[in-house]
């Protein structure tokens, strides 16, 4: 007896989608543009926070949106019919792998900002959830995503801090999501808020391969483009790119040395750029102004931002913080 067509279609391993290898390689792309922003900003030829405010900011949520949904796109894509273990716990032991060197290299390189939970990590541990939703219902997998959509208009558009904790602030917790004011890091991407891109794409991808849309967008083409070939070797693009980006950044500084920074600029932008990533910016531009004027006028600035003065421990700077913040309010 023979299956009839339209289970053999549902059953069948989708074919391989040279437009989604395409948008994830325009995605790696993307992402290196803004790395080697970063990298400028390290090596003192654009003031320190340019990357994390502003435009750019914008810019890195959105590549960072993209590549966890083509995740959860890719997941599903490769695990149907069915789940190939092998496969699976390969890709899975390269990604906690890659995760678990940059840690290392980075609490050893840059122990005060080091990557303790970066976009690798939020892949690695997104992927282990993932994998048990493409077996649950479909139902289950939209309910899901439509409450994390609703966590995140919360969060962003709710009561500041509604659904956050300083019981969350240590490293071993932050992770999830939902500190209030998590441990620096140079990559810092916990599971809230980036398991909504990664389940809104699960959620589509599911809904997808119950049609023929994969076989349709599989006949578009763009397998062969160069973008293509990089999105299907995203992991080594992602794990290289970087270290030739800052050797490229350093070369530049011994060719062309940077000019050294406004102070008064390096100041309000460092300040933005820690105080936008848990308030909004017209609250932080009146923080970060008030702290200045008032650090100026006591002579803390030049010392504080020679490394002189303990933020967390100096009495002079809390009070400051302290008057700021009310003020800002």
């Amino acid at each position: 007896m023979t299956m009839p067509v339209v289970q053999a279609d549902a059953a069948a391993r989708p074919p391989r989608i040279g437009l989604l290898d395409t948008a994830r390689g325009l995605a790696l792309i993307a992402m290196a543009s803004y790395h080697f922003t970063w990298d400028m900003e390290f090596m003192d030829y654009l003031a320190p926070g340019t990357a994390e405010i502003g435009w750019l900011k914008i810019y890195a949520r959105a590549i960072a949106t993209t590549f966890l949904f083509i995740v959860g796109i890719s997941l599903v894509l490769s695990s149907t019919p069915t789940i190939r273990w092998p496969s699976f716990w390969k890709r899975f032991g390269m990604i906690a792998a890659a995760a678990a060197v940059i840690s290392i290299a980075t609490r050893i390189a840059m122990p005060d900002t080091w990557i303790y939970f970066g976009i690798l990590h939020c892949i690695a541990v997104l992927t282990l959830i993932g994998v048990i939703f493409v077996r649950l219902p479909l139902a289950l997998t939209l309910l899901v995503t439509a409450a994390l959509l609703a966590a995140w208009i919360l969060d962003n558009f709710g009561p500041p801090s509604l659904l956050r904790s300083s019981f969350f602030d240590p490293r071993y917790l932050a992770w999830i999501g939902l500190a209030e004011m998590p441990q620096r890091s140079n990559d810092y991407a916990p599971l809230f808020p980036w398991a909504t891109p990664f389940f809104v794409g699960l959620s589509v991808a599911s809904i997808a391969v119950r049609t023929k849309l994969p076989h349709r967008l599989a006949a578009i083409g763009t397998g062969s483009w160069w973008p293509a070939r990089l999105g299907r070797h995203s992991l080594a693009f992602y794990l290289i790119h970087q270290p030739v980006l800052i050797a490229i950044a350093y070369g530049l500084s011994l060719v062309v040395p940077p000019q050294q920074p406004d102070p008064v600029e390096t100041y309000l932008r460092q300040c933005n750029a820690a105080c936008v990533k848990q308030q909004g910016e017209p609250l932080c531009r009146g923080f970060c102004q008030c702290t200045l004027d008032r650090l100026q006028a006591q002579d803390l600035l030049t010392p504080l931002q020679a490394g002189k003065i303990n933020l967390e421990n100096n009495d002079q700077v809390q009070t400051i913080a302290g008057e700021c913040s009310a003020e800002a309010q």
